[in-house]
């Protein structure tokens, strides 16, 4: 990890640490994030009575810890384990995890205009540092819109190839949802009632994607960034059909389990 913070973590602060060494009461580690080193002590590793320590922690095993108190004379840094809980754990995993892929991205860049990634890292971290904490939290603005490299002080040649690398690797996953509209009628107008009701829900939003599969059958698909606003669709769409039915009419939609 190229990443490193200067200075001291600030009391509990969530720090990601590489365990170096065991002793029958502590644990020694390493601040990946900060090069230096901490301790846990045996009451802060796990609650209970711990007979061995070796049963919790590992040499080179990377664990995520709380930082409870910094002697800043001496330089220790004493922290917790067992105060960490599932969540803030997870935060901190999925933190590292983005900044690796973010650091991924800036080794495959250099590998392409076959500069020394460590030109290229500084080159970028430099100035992005100096608004953002973290250079995945400064690419997901780009690709949002809301941050730009040049405006950063990143040369215009680096800022373009980097920007375009970002919006290919960053852009947020969408989520597809599929199933099939059913729609029968016995209304003398009948063809003119289901094309307005298929325009009325092509109008519910631009996500939406129907096609003609046959005999009042059609293919629905719909595509959003998240699967919240996605439901929300479905939900439109079930009650634009349920206004179709009628003594005549029948309208069903019918979700492919697998989607």
């Amino acid at each position: 990890m190229l990443y490193k913070r200067q200075g001291m973590p600030d009391v509990d602060e969530i720090v990601l640490c590489k365990v170096t060494k065991i002793f029958p009461s502590s644990v020694f580690v390493d601040l990946l994030e900060y090069g230096r080193s901490a301790i846990v002590h045996i009451s802060e590793v796990s609650p209970g009575r711990i007979r061995n320590l070796r049963d919790f922690v590992s040499i080179g095993r990377q664990i995520v810890c709380k930082v409870l108190r910094i002697d800043t004379q001496r330089g220790h840094i004493d922290l917790s384990l067992r105060r960490v809980n599932s969540s803030q754990r997870r935060e901190k995993l999925d933190e590292i995890k983005a900044e690796l892929k973010a650091e991924q991205l800036l080794k495959n860049l250099a590998k392409k205009l076959d500069e020394p990634l460590g030109k290229i890292y500084r080159s970028v971290s430099e100035k992005v540092f100096q608004e953002y904490s973290h250079l995945h939290l400064c690419f997901k603005d780009i690709v949002s819109g809301d941050a730009n490299l040049q405006k950063l002080g990143l040369p215009k040649n680096l800022a373009d190839e980097l920007t375009q690398a970002i919006i290919d690797k960053f852009k947020p996953a969408r989520v597809r949802i599929f199933g099939e509209i059913s729609l029968q009628t016995y209304h003398s107008d009948g063809l003119e009632r289901i094309k307005t009701t298929l325009i009325e829900i092509e109008k519910l939003s631009p996500t939406i994607t129907i096609s003609y599969l046959g005999a009042g059958h059609y293919k629905l698909i719909i595509e959003d960034e998240d699967y919240k606003p996605a439901e929300k669709t479905v939900y439109q769409v079930e009650q634009t059909l349920e206004k179709f039915n009628d003594k005549l009419s029948t309208a069903s939609f019918e979700r492919e389990k697998n989607d």
